[in-house]
């Protein structure tokens, strides 16, 4: 009977492993293909990657162990390949994990040499240089949880001291350990533990392993309460709930030592064998018939509620996918405007607010309407953007479109805290911004003096945090189109909130890039490949934000240069010749310049000439620029010649043929949502 009752369980635990295998793909994060050399589908480099995937993903790959590598060729079309495990997964989730990868990696980076693609479970690199035993820090990514431990600041220094503390050691137990892997564990206080997971690829050196994960640790921010971050060498995450799982990696106890022999019997000792009377025998009968009986209830029952629980699983699985991978259908889009009107708000109390719209309230005016600044009864401020009139939306394509900006919750992001419909009336209200736009600060002479460049530096990290946000870690992947200083609005403690998504675009998942015939933005901060050809991607963004940054270090417009300042038309130029002359720091603004940390500047010049080269496929990705800004182990490469597209000529706004020009007089909130485009 006992053997009956273990076959069943192991049907039902190898049915529900298999099933779960089947109906679950690894979880996605993050592929890095600089793209910098590339090969043909006929070429030798090509055969020779085959090789090297069929190798990887070949039944007799070592899963158990959770890491090989392979080289097949020679230079120049030399390939070396190798895949990483989380140490905590079992070989079949290892095994499934990398088998995925090796088709998923040809989809993701088509015809490119060097790729590393991460998932939760398994990592997949390759490349045509020589890639082991050597720590690399490039094709990263850095994933922090918003929220910080605590806002008092001794909390939050003990914080950081505890998980710098705890996973450092894990470091050292990582690059002690045969496998570069290790766990942390350890009590924050009574009601709370500290779970971290350290992991190098085990090619690597003892001192190269914890070099790499202690770069990892110093290059995240530990005063939030979780993190991770990704080199193809090392990772490091630490989170305030068990992410990983414990069982799988604790070691199991020794077995217990054998107990004495036992004493030889006397002689004088007689053995008696047992005699079985009638009614012992009766009750051993009667007991396997309670078993039986016991065996035949329980194990349905538990077959059918395991059955539900893998079958639920696997339909939410699905439903996210779907989610994920298409557009909304038509009841989703009805659940959103429903959402969406749990957002509505009162048009009288809007008029209340802002006292029916007076002129002595407007705060900002831009292409799709004017702001106000409005007082609800309970003395909260907000930002109200009354849009114009001649909006062609719907009321149901508002809506829905409201619910779409409502999703995009972040700290460096203006937060939505309603809307109103009221016949033509299509008004939105923020969060208010008292320190107003970054333009008001940034480029009035009289104002300037409140950004040093601690403050600066800071507004330049946070719309970085804010643009990974939009392309990479919401639900929805955001192209903003219209990253400008006016779109930058500044808190009661100078914290840049990204503004304004009128023109923002929705893309697919696997979208990289789009096409219009209908060019909006503002000239200065498009990229060339937009303005003069309609294409827009993320590199788009990271364009604007490249502009940005130089203004932000210089206190000047891209657009206010002319032939006094040397010839050079813009910004951009401006800059570029001054690093070509190794002079980089003639770019600061005089009010900083004097009390700035120089090679702190100079790196961020670095980066934002790193976001204005031509060619958009050299231009890094937000991710990497964020790991550029927050680490300096991250070494950057040198700069290409910008994109230079301003001819002198004024800066405009491009809503479709309006034309209008913004007034910047103090804009709190250029925010519209009315050329919002989902895909």
């Amino acid at each position: 009977m006992p053997s009956l009752v273990s076959f069943i369980s192991l049907f039902l635990f190898s049915f529900l492993t298999i099933f779960r295998a089947s109906a679950q793909n690894p979880s996605y994060i993050y592929h890095n293909c600089p793209n910098t050399t590339t090969y043909t589908s006929n070429s030798t480099y090509f055969t020779n990657l085959r090789t090297v995937l069929s190798s990887l993903s070949s039944r007799n790959a070592p899963y158990s162990t959770g890491f090989q590598n392979i080289t097949v060729g020679q230079a120049p079309n030399r390939v070396t390949g190798l895949f990483l495990c989380r140490g905590d997964y079992s070989p079949e989730v290892c095994r499934s994990c990398v088998t995925f990868a090796v088709n998923d990696t040809l989809t993701r980076c088509p015809n490119e040499r060097e790729v590393v693609v991460y998932y939760d479970e398994c990592m997949l690199r390759y490349s045509n240089k020589s890639i082991l035993s050597t720590v690399t820090y490039e094709g990263g990514l850095v994933m922090m949880n918003l929220n910080n431990i605590s806002s008092i600041q001794n909390q939050i220094d003990g914080f950081i001291s505890f998980v710098s503390s705890a996973t450092r050691k894990g470091s050292i137990e990582a690059g002690n350990s045969e496998r570069r892997f290790s766990t942390v564990k350890t009590a924050l206080t009574a009601y709370q533990t500290l779970y971290g997971l350290l992991q190098c690829t085990p090619d690597l050196k003892r001192q190269d392993c914890i070099g790499c994960l202690q770069s990892c640790i110093d290059g995240m921010d530990l005063k939030r309460i979780g993190g991770r971050l990704f080199w193809p060498s090392c990772n490091v995450r630490y989170e305030l709930y068990p992410f990983y799982n414990e069982s799988a990696i604790q070691t199991p106890p020794p077995p217990p030592p054998p107990p004495p022999p036992s004493p030889p019997p006397l002689e004088s000792s007689v053995s008696t064998p047992p005699m079985k009377s009638p009614s012992s025998s009766g009750k051993g009968v009667n007991s396997k018939s309670r078993l039986l009986l016991v065996v035949a209830i329980v194990v349905p029952i538990i077959a059918v509620v395991l059955l539900s629980i893998a079958g639920y699983c696997f339909l939410a699985k699905r439903k996210k996918k779907t989610y994920d991978a298409a557009p909304p259908s038509d009841s989703e889009v009805g659940n959103d405007i429903k959402a969406a009107d749990s957002l509505q708000l009162d048009y009288r109390t809007i008029q209340t607010a802002t006292n029916n719209f007076a002129e002595r309230n407007k705060i900002g005016k831009g292409g799709f309407g004017v702001v106000y600044k409005g007082t609800f009864s309970n003395g909260k401020e907000v930002a109200v953007k009354r849009l114009s009139k001649n909006s062609r939306q719907g009321e149901a394509e508002f809506k829905t479109e409201v619910v779409v900006v409502a999703k995009l919750q972040h700290r460096n992001l203006v937060r939505l805290l309603g809307f109103s419909l009221q016949g033509e009336e299509r008004i939105l209200v923020y969060e208010y911004m008292p320190n107003k736009s970054l333009d008001y600060l940034l480029f009035d002479p009289t104002k300037q003096v409140q950004l040093d460049w601690t403050q600066r530096y800071k507004i330049i990290g946070g719309i970085a945090r804010g643009i990974l946000y939009l392309h990479e870690d919401s639900q929805l992947k955001i192209i903003h189109r219209d990253l400008k200083a006016s779109n930058i609005l500044l808190d009661v403690d100078i914290n840049p909130k990204i503004a304004d998504f009128g023109m923002a675009r929705i893309f697919g998942l696997d979208q990289t890039q789009d096409n219009t015939s209908r060019i909006v933005g503002t000239y200065g901060y498009m990229s060339p490949e937009y303005a003069m050809h309609g294409q827009f991607s993320m590199k788009s963004d990271v364009y604007s934000f490249g502009v940005l940054v130089l203004e932000i270090i210089s206190g000047r417009k891209n657009s206010s240069f002319d032939e006094a300042d040397g010839g050079a038309q813009d910004l951009l130029t401006h800059a570029w010749r001054l690093w070509n002359n190794k002079a980089a720091l003639a770019l600061v603004d005089p009010l900083i310049v004097d009390n700035c940390q120089n090679s702190e500047v100079v790196r961020c010049i670095h980066i934002g000439l790193l976001c204005v080269q031509e060619d958009p496929v050299k231009r890094p990705t937000i991710s990497t620029i964020f790991m550029m800004l927050t680490s300096n182990t991250v070494t950057l490469p040198l700069p290409r010649q910008p994109g230079f597209f301003i001819q002198g000529r004024p800066e405009k706004n491009l809503h479709g043929s309006d034309q209008s020009t913004t007034d910047k007089s103090g804009s709190i909130d250029d925010a519209s949502i009315t050329d919002l485009y989902p895909r």
